[in-house]
């Protein structure tokens, strides 16, 4: 067997690949615009080194606020299209208004149309290669997938859509086959005697391990397996994919080897980063209550038409450790909208004012929190507090539900960005995913990350 293999992208390599080469074709339109043209708005030169960086940074912000790195999103023109247009919209905007930093504006008013129209057509142009190339079936990863028979249908709906370019091809049954042996018609099915030679004939790239019974796995393909991997084959085992692609935990597939799959982060107990941590949530919080404020005469003037009642309820929460505290919160129902008894908030929910819906929408009912998290019961970016209630219903059917407890919860978190809000057990267990994996994966970076995606969440209007 040839260790020859296709070439393709990483998730990671491609995000990388779109941030480096969206800065490069920015920098290239406006030097090509400047040799060619009357422009002197920006010239692409070492003596504007801090205009072009603070220009890469904006990019590169409201590029990731704007979903241009989403890679699902980034591999349709038509959302591309719109996507690079708002960005570059307010790209253009928060330049001229730095011109500190940014170069003063020119005395025709014309070169910033210049400037802005380069933009989108440096990106575009670029988008549309990597559409037509990098998306394209050439740079597929093609995936064999060994496991059994009766987990294929449940892994593959899990991957279907989280990389376009991640394609399992086939699968190899990890079991020994019976005539009573359920078969799966949803994918190709290949002979285990014929794992080697299926290697080389479907230029696969990537073997993925999905048996959750180690025990049960056939002598022969074992074999195989070891035989891939003396050979430098690349080898993976399913819940580290799940984690790399979904970025959520596969808590439906732990079992008694629990302590394998949460292995949490030192930031957890690194002193310096909980320094930085306490010390920004104390730094915003300020910023939102301040901003509240502001805004508390149109909230008033809303609420008198829209809610007509009490402007703020508080409400138990369970924060860290389990330990109890009052959440503060901008009323969004109707008063006493829980005389039936508690209920799961659904969407379109009839216990929702009118004014309540823009405020959840808009994520402005959040606001109050701050003082929340000034006063140390929660931080700005965890796993959001959940009700008694619901934690104590939760916790008996959704393995390691109490685990999201270790930390603060949060005004947002990684669940909020990456998934809408959930008002079932399903949702909840999604969202229990999405906490583990920041738990897990926590970081400076990463709650960077949530900052910036959590702009997107409320520019797209996806609250409830």
């Amino acid at each position: 067997m040839t260790k020859k293999k296709g070439i393709h992208f990483e998730v990671s390599e491609r995000k990388i690949l779109l941030r480096i080469v969206d800065i490069f074709m920015v920098f290239l339109g406006v030097y090509v615009l400047g040799l060619f043209f009357d422009f002197e708005y920006l010239q692409v030169n070492m003596d504007n080194i801090i205009a072009l960086i603070l220009l890469a940074v904006y990019i590169t912000i409201f590029g990731t606020i704007f979903e241009l790195y989403d890679l699902q999103k980034a591999s349709r023109f038509d959302t591309t299209f719109r996507n690079v247009v708002v960005a570059t919209s307010i790209v253009v905007l928060f330049y001229l208004l730095t011109p500190v930093l940014s170069p003063y504006l020119p005395v025709e008013r014309i070169q910033i149309v210049y400037f802005y129209m380069t933009i989108i057509l440096s990106i575009l142009l670029w988008r549309t290669i990597y559409i037509n190339l990098i998306e394209s079936p050439r740079f597929y990863k093609r995936v064999l997938l060994v496991g059994e028979v009766s987990n294929i249908d449940g892994l593959l709906n899990a991957l279907d859509s989280s990389d376009p370019n991640y394609k399992i091809v086939g699968f190899i049954n990890s079991e020994v086959s019976t005539p009573e042996s359920v078969k799966y018609k949803g994918l190709k099915e290949f002979k285990a005697k014929e794992f080697l030679d299926t290697i080389e004939k479907e230029k696969i790239s990537e073997v993925l391990v999905a048996s959750f019974n180690t025990e049960a796995i056939m002598v022969e393909v074992y074999h195989n397996l070891m035989l891939l991997l003396e050979r430098g084959f690349k080898i993976r085992d399913y819940s580290q994919v799940y984690e790399e692609q979904l970025h959520k935990v596969p808590i439906q597939f732990v079992g008694k080897d629990f302590y394998k799959y949460f292995p949490f982060s030192r930031s957890n107990e690194n002193k310096l980063y909980i320094f930085f941590q306490r010390t920004s949530d104390i730094i915003f919080s300020i910023i939102g209550l301040v901003l509240g404020l502001l805004l508390v005469p149109f909230i008033l003037i809303g609420n008198l038409f829209g809610n007509k009642g009490p402007l703020f309820y508080s409400q138990e929460r369970v924060g860290k450790n389990s330990k109890p505290f009052r959440i503060l919160k901008l009323r969004t129902m109707i008063v006493n909208a829980e005389t039936d008894g508690v209920k799961w908030a659904k969407k379109d929910d009839k216990r929702v004012t009118s004014f309540g819906k823009f405020l959840r929408r808009s994520r402005i009912d959040e606001i109050p929190q701050f003082y929340n998290v000034l006063k140390g019961d929660m931080s700005l970016i965890g796993p959001r507090p959940e009700r008694p209630f619901f934690v104590n219903e939760l916790s008996r059917i959704i393995p390691f539900y109490e685990t999201r407890h270790i930390i603060k919860p949060g005004l947002t978190g990684w669940a909020q960005v990456k998934t809408r809000y959930g008002s079932s057990v399903e949702d909840s267990l999604t969202k229990l995913q999405y906490d583990l994996f920041y738990i897990k994966h926590r970081s400076i970076f990463l709650d960077i990350s949530i900052f910036i995606k959590t702009f997107s969440t409320i520019l797209y209007y996806r609250g409830q």
